[in-house]
């Protein structure tokens, strides 16, 4: 007749983790997938489990209805690496997804790949060099997000209300080096950190009013960034 407690670990001890409008989740869920973004690890009453590595995270958040919805924080927002933009798929695409949904199917799933694999793979890719100009380049790219920096430019300080923190820098190089191996290149360019500056860059901004009022996106003001950052 004695009670004891046990701990049962959860969805969240797992490689992937999907989670699917992830704004639709508490202020306190989202607090506490900060330190498991972060630091890869949950503490539950005062004892802490280590995830399982490679560990990722891939969630998908509605625009439109905001209805229970709760706006994710900044700083979990600076945990994910890209933010992408699923547009209204075409007419085939469309098809192609009604098709799917009207045939029965087993679902089956393949292993392509272990997880050792994707360590190494990404091993591989820290050893990717990049040259300092071109690291200075990203470097001066995410600086120039900051209005209240002297050296910013023009664009940051009439459009950008905040700008990206030191991780938006990590990320776009780490990114950029990926980019590299993809393209059968043995370094980085500048053409790498240009290509993925929108998705590493565009839910790490925000805008001010006068963008809002000018009908401009982030992505539009990301654009004029990249643009002064070059002259």
């Amino acid at each position: 007749g004695n009670m004891r407690s046990e701990f049962r670990r959860g969805p969240i001890f797992a490689n992937l983790v999907l989670a699917d409008e992830i704004n639709r989740a508490t202020p306190k869920t989202q607090a506490a997938m900060l330190e498991v973004m972060q630091e890869h690890k949950v503490t539950v009453a005062g004892e802490t489990y280590k995830l399982a590595e490679p560990f990722f995270v891939m969630a998908t958040e509605n625009p439109i209805d905001q209805d229970g919805t709760y706006p994710l924080p900044e700083a979990q927002m600076d945990r994910f690496m890209f933010k992408l933009i699923m547009t209204f798929p075409d007419e085939q695409n469309l098809a192609d997804i009604v098709r799917m949904t009207q045939i029965t199917m087993d679902e089956t799933a393949n292993a392509a790949m272990e997880g050792a694999d994707i360590l190494e793979m990404r091993a591989l890719a820290n050893t990717v060099p990049i040259i300092d100009e071109v690291l200075e380049y990203a470097v001066r790219l995410v600086s120039n997000t900051h209005p209240e920096l002297d050296k910013s430019c023009d664009s940051a300080k009439k459009y950008v209300k905040y700008g990206a923190s030191p991780r938006a820098a990590q990320a776009l190089v780490t990114c950029a080096k990926i980019r590299a191996l993809i393209n059968n290149n043995f370094n980085v360019s500048y053409e790498d950190i240009d290509a993925l500056a929108l998705p590493v860059l565009r839910h790490r901004i925000k805008v001010n009013y006068t963008a809002v009022s000018e009908k401009l996106t982030v992505d539009d003001v990301i654009a004029k960034l990249i643009k002064e950052t070059k002259k």
